[in-house]
């Protein structure tokens, strides 16, 4: 009750305002504006008292609203400013809601909201704030008007208005809560609307206004916003990222039906641990915290066993903090009803989704610890699927996930469940047979040395499986297979000797598998790691432990190789990685070789095995003649490997093959690895075949040949017969004129050698046609437009010089008078004479030395 006093002091004022309340109804904009700033200096500006104000306000109210309806915008303003600050002063300001509320109402509230300027619409719902602030529970019988006002101002054109607008809700739900639930719903719609916004602010204010109505309502409506929450998880605004982070963190610890909704709400509160900005990741850490402990609290009775006999950690600190036993029940008891929701996501199109979901699992899994176990089936699929996403950072995820299995569940579970899928990856995902590979490699990791031990065996058993190890070449499943044998090796170490051939098998594989490089020095370098651990002093040392092994795996299938059998590079990188070993082992190494290069066997295979096969013998003191014994399998490598791929058949491949077969011969020859004796023994079978081959069509088989005659009559030297010799000659000429300059010149150094090869069992008297054949059709090739020819040529007359001096210095002296190139019988006459003078002194010494004596 107001004093008489205050009562005329009211009175007195209000007297003085009499003549400017009339004009509030003047037509003129300009009278109606300095009314309104009279009675604001006649009122507020004055310092009156507040019982003073009451009484006038409340007088003042019924015209001052009716100015809110003024055309002039100015005048609306100033009335809006009057009001809010009556309001502010007056101590009873509930006493004029009967007449402030409808008008506001009337104002904000209809279907087509009255005031047009944004600016005195914000103005309004500040006056409205500032009247929920104020009122508090007072505003209760006024619930539909407010609730009509909000509906319409949070989603008002203007941001400022929709930021006022949740401010508002949000106070109105907390002033009136036993109210407030009867219709808290239909704000929801307009909120879901407006948390969309472009504008980040709003986005936060809606976000919160949503978690104030949620929180105040009846708690049916949960499922409507979560969708639209978890959408702000993504949001590029870290803002509303914190305030989303801040509404689900406190409806897990105060909404009333928070149990029927936590297998819901986790998720985005998990979510968040994850999040990029440390400011988030650390406010949903601490609110987590705060709702695992309070649940525990609430639960003490069920986990009092749980709490007092806690089992250790089984990871290391660098993992992460172990979370509270509250938080980890928390989880364990909703993963069940997760794990779908995780399973759908993680092949969503959005990246970001994908990422978001990779990042959940891998926090779900590092709470629930081994109660994974129950669930592995399904993880594992997730797993697969998630190891294949085309995002970097979902798989890296993904395979995190994977090691926390490794970490909690016995490899006694997992390899039962997993190991069959690497065998028969299409039965989990057929378009990427590599992702149980790659989800084994992630396990393996995290498992401890110890418990991997008993298992050793059937993951090598898995791996070198032939289904496994040579089930594809793609370059991804390759290097998966590798990342699962580097994994096995760090984590057993020592242990690994008893999988040691399984793994050099898987090795081998992938180098016959891979065409990149890459992969081959990654695979060489596993070599030696494996060498280590077993305290193998080289790769050589580790070959010769499992040879024998090698060669039985290779020969139980290479009856069905053909060309296209990738065990022939198999037998060949094990033949050439193991240099002077596979010397030791030519008892199992030559029937294999035999049966592959049998003329009825594949021309692409033979191709392969003699192109292996001439390697080995370019440096056969290093491979094959290690031991000195392959001289030994002489008959076998000629008989029976050799000369029968060089008998001529129709076709190219058959003309290659022979080809290879020649280069193999060449290899053989040159390397001496056979003695000269045991060459002579099949001298004959060869030489043929080799005469033959002269005639091939291809250029380089007769090189080779040529070659090879020239290293059979180096090896061979003076050891041959006439006849031999006689039948060689010829078809040597015939090169020279041969359309290639390399075979031609190759040819003229054989000649050369045929020539230094006649010993004393060559009778050149008796033999005089053949070597005035051979002096004249070689003096023909003087006058040969190749220098390069006609300089081998003159090498070879001189070497021939040796033979017989007398005849070869008629036929040149025959073709100098005829003056076909004086130049090159010049020196051939020049290089005869000197051979004369020397062999005259010689038998001048010898006389001399004689009559001496």
């Amino acid at each position: 009750m107001a004093s008489a006093g205050d009562e005329r002091a009211a009175a007195d004022v209000l007297k003085s305002l009499a003549r400017h309340l009339n004009c509030l109804n003047e037509d003129n904009r300009s009278a109606r504006k300095r009314a309104l700033d009279a009675i604001r200096r006649g009122t507020i500006e004055q310092g009156l008292s507040g019982a003073v104000l009451q009484e006038v306000f409340v007088c003042l109210l019924k015209s001052l609203l009716k100015c809110l309806s003024d055309p002039a915008e100015t005048c609306r303003d100033t009335t809006i400013q009057i009001t809010i600050a009556f309001i502010r002063s007056v101590p009873k300001p509930d006493d004029t809601l009967p007449y402030l509320m409808p008008s506001l109402a009337q104002r904000l509230g209809g279907k087509e909201v009255l005031e047009p300027a944004e600016e005195l619409r914000l103005a309004l719902m500040e006056m409205l704030s500032l009247v929920v602030e104020v009122c508090g529970r007072h505003l209760a019988p006024y619930l539909d008007d407010v609730m009509r006002i909000l509906q319409r101002t949070i989603t008002d054109p203007f941001p400022e208005v929709k930021k006022e607008s949740c401010k508002c809700a949000i106070r109105f739900a907390t002033c009136v809560p036993e109210h407030f639930h009867l219709q808290a719903e239909s704000l929801l719609k307009p909120l879901l609307q407006t948390v969309s916004h472009q504008h980040a602010q709003v986005r936060v204010s809606a976000t919160q206004a949503i978690g104030a109505v949620i929180q105040y309502s009846a708690g049916k409506n949960v499922d409507d916003v979560l969708s639209h929450l978890a959408q702000r998880l993504f949001d590029e605004s870290p803002r509303v990222r914190k305030a989303v982070t801040v509404v689900v963190g406190d409806w897990l610890l105060h909404l009333p039906d928070r149990y029927s909704y936590f297998h819901k709400l986790i998720p985005l509160l998990l979510s968040s641990l994850s999040d990029d900005i440390p400011e988030i990741s650390s406010l949903a850490e601490d609110l987590w915290r705060q709702i695992g402990a309070q649940w525990e609290m609430e639960n003490e009775d069920d986990l009092k066993d749980k709490m007092d006999f806690q089992r250790p950690a089984l990871y290391a600190s660098e993992a992460g903090e172990r979370p509270g036993l509250g938080c980890r029940e928390l989880v364990v008891r909703n993963l069940s009803k997760l794990l779908p929701a995780v399973g759908r996501d993680i092949g969503d199109w959005l990246v970001q989704t994908r990422v978001k979901t990779a990042q959940l699992l891998r926090v779900l899994l590092f709470h629930a610890e081994d109660h994974s176990t129950q669930h592995l089936q399904s993880l594992l699929t997730v797993l697969y699927h998630a190891c294949a996403d085309t995002e970097a950072y979902v798989k890296t995820q993904c395979l995190e996930s994977a090691k926390l299995l490794g970490v909690f569940v016995s490899p006694e579970v997992y390899l039962k469940l997993l190991l069959p899928h690497v065998v028969d990856s299409a039965s989990c995902s057929s378009a990427f047979p590599w992702a149980p590979l790659m989800v084994l490699g992630a396990i393996l990791r995290g498992s401890l040395r110890e418990a991997l031990r008993p298992h050793l065996s059937q993951i090598g058993d898995t791996l070198a499986h032939p289904d496994v190890c040579q089930g594809s070449q793609q370059v991804l499943y390759l290097d998966q297979l590798l990342a699962c044998v580097d994994t096995v090796l760090r984590v057993s170490q020592v242990d690994c000797d008893v999988i040691s051939i399984q793994l050099l098998k898987i090795l081998v594989c992938v180098q016959s598998l891979s065409s990149h490089q890459e992969q081959h020095r990654e695979a060489e370098e596993l070599m030696r790691r494996l060498c280590e651990v077993q305290s193998l002093p080289g790769v050589c040392e580790l070959y010769r432990r499992h040879m024998t092994d090698l060669l039985l795996w290779l020969f139980d299938s290479h009856h069905a190789w053909t060309g296209h059998s990738v065990q022939k590079t198999q037998l060949e990188i094990i033949a050439v990685q193991s240099g002077p070993v596979v010397g030791e082992f030519l008892s199992a190494f030559m029937p294999l070789l035999k049966s592959c290069v049998e003329p009825s066997r594949d021309p692409e295979l033979r191709l392969h095995i003699f192109t292996m096969l001439s390697k080995l013998m370019l440096d056969a003191g290093k491979t094959v003649d290690s031991q000195g014994r392959f001289g030994e399998y002489m008959e076998v490598v000629l008989q029976d490997l050799l000369l029968p791929n060089l008998v001529w058949r129709s076709g190219r491949c058959a003309a290659a093959v022979r080809t290879a077969a020649l280069s193999c011969v060449l290899a053989l020859l040159h390397g001496a690895a056979f003695p000269a004796e045991r060459v002579l023994s099949v001298e004959e079978s060869l030489r043929t075949l080799l005469i033959s081959a002269l005639e091939e069509d291809s250029r380089l088989a007769r090189l080779l040949a040529c070659r090879s005659l020239h290293s059979l009559l180096k090896l061979t030297a003076r050891q041959l017969n006439t006849d031999s010799l006689n039948k060689i000659y010829p078809e040597l000429l015939k090169r020279v004129d041969d359309s290639s300059e390399d075979v031609r010149v190759e040819a003229l150094k054989s000649l050369s050698t045929w020539f230094s090869s006649l010993g004393k069992n060559y009778d050149a008297q008796s033999c005089r046609p053949h070597l005035e054949l051979l002096f004249q059709q070689l003096l023909l090739y003087m006058d040969d437009p190749d220098s390069k020819v006609q300089d081998s040529v003159l090498d070879v007359l001189k070497v021939a010089s040796e033979v017989d001096r007398d005849l070869l210095q008629q036929q040149t002296e025959a073709v100098r008078e005829k003056q076909r190139n004086p130049e090159f019988c010049d020196k051939l006459l020049q290089h005869i004479y000197s051979l004369e003078d020397s062999h005259r002194h010689v038998c001048e010494q010898t006389q001399k030395t004689a009559h001496l004596s």
